[in-house]
């Protein structure tokens, strides 16, 4: 296995044509009324659940800005579909096109974009770590900590099981097909060329970051300021700033912020209404929640609660225009 160069396009994962809608919810209201959550034109995006293992599937297309950084509790598996998809993971810019598997470890900060006009489509799943150990225990024996060499191989059949298991998840072939195309997906995913024989050699964090990135935690929900979090830690807050930064590889207000959007996915997937699980977790307003939701899982908390739970609640998924 290798990466590929960029102008390499082998064992390229054939195109489907864009949906009509995004997401498997249903628009209630007209899109008119709340221009907000429209894509620009061109975009779309199709999320779904599998209710019994709790994979999420997404297909998307976009054109430019696609995602802020962010980060997910769940290993993602993917591959682009056509154009070229720029995304930095972690300290590093890569490029995937067709033919390219893509791979993602959990909590490892990713971003994404189209550097062409003509934008990108790619699939994705996001597959739970409770559930990955489950199979990985039925399969062959436990589970190692994760972490894979490098971001994007060049596996054609990396690529079409990686496929196969889309379709048989988001096309709701049925649970043997699923069952099916996931087990043969594990079996090639624990090559152990794919994964780090040893962890990534990383300098222990400033006891000031440490601090700080606790005192985020126990104060997840609060509206804390950076003088605030500096005396929490023990520096003042320029140093505090950089050294918060070098450590965990964003500023302490994104990493607050992740902390509350990962939670709130959480409290939405158990049936939590937007309202409630924005004030909850420190976000000012159900809008607020909405507006970093959006921009981190290309989706609204309530349609993201509905195609999790079929809570019905007024706000689905609006077609691009």
């Amino acid at each position: 296995m290798s990466i590929l160069s960029p102008a390499d396009r082998v064992g390229q994962v054939e195109p489907q044509a864009s949906p009509d809608s995004i997401g498997t919810v249903a628009c209630q209201g007209s899109p008119a009324a709340r221009p907000d959550l429209r894509y620009p034109p061109g975009d779309w995006a199709d999320l779904r659940r599998d209710a019994e293992t709790g994979i999420e599937s997404i297909r998307a297309h976009f054109t430019g800005h696609a995602y802020d950084m962010h980060d997910h509790d769940e290993l993602l598996l993917g591959v682009t579909e056509q154009g070229v998809q720029s995304f930095r993971c972690g300290r590093q810019q890569v490029v995937s096109i067709p033919g390219r598997a893509i791979l993602i470890e959990p909590g490892q900060p990713h971003d994404g974009h189209s550097p062409e006009p003509a934008g990108f489509t790619y699939q994705m799943l996001y597959l739970p770590l409770a559930w990955v150990q489950a199979s990985r225990d039925t399969l062959s024996g436990p589970l190692a900590p994760l972490g894979f060499r490098q971001t994007l191989w060049e596996d054609a059949g990396l690529c079409h099981d990686i496929a196969a298991s889309f379709r048989a998840l988001h096309g709701r072939e049925g649970r043997l097909a699923r069952d099916l195309a996931l087990d043969r997906l594990l079996g090639r995913l624990w090559q152990p060329d794919l994964w780090r024989q040893e962890p990534h050699p990383a300098s222990r964090p400033h006891r000031a970051a440490r601090r700080a990135r606790d005192a985020l935690h126990d104060h997840m929900a609060d509206d804390i300021g950076l003088e605030e979090l500096a005396g929490l830690s023990g520096i003042d807050r320029f140093r505090l700033h950089r050294q918060f930064r070098e450590a965990f590889g964003r500023s302490p207000h994104a990493y607050l912020v992740q902390l509350r959007l990962k939670r709130a996915k959480a409290l939405l997937a158990a049936g939590g209404a937007p309202a409630d699980v924005a004030a909850s977790v420190g976000f000012a307003d159900q809008s607020h929640l909405g507006r970093w939701f959006r921009r981190a899982y290309g989706t609204t908390p309530a349609t993201y609660r509905q195609i999790c739970t079929n809570i019905p609640d007024g706000d689905g998924l609006v077609p691009a225009s």
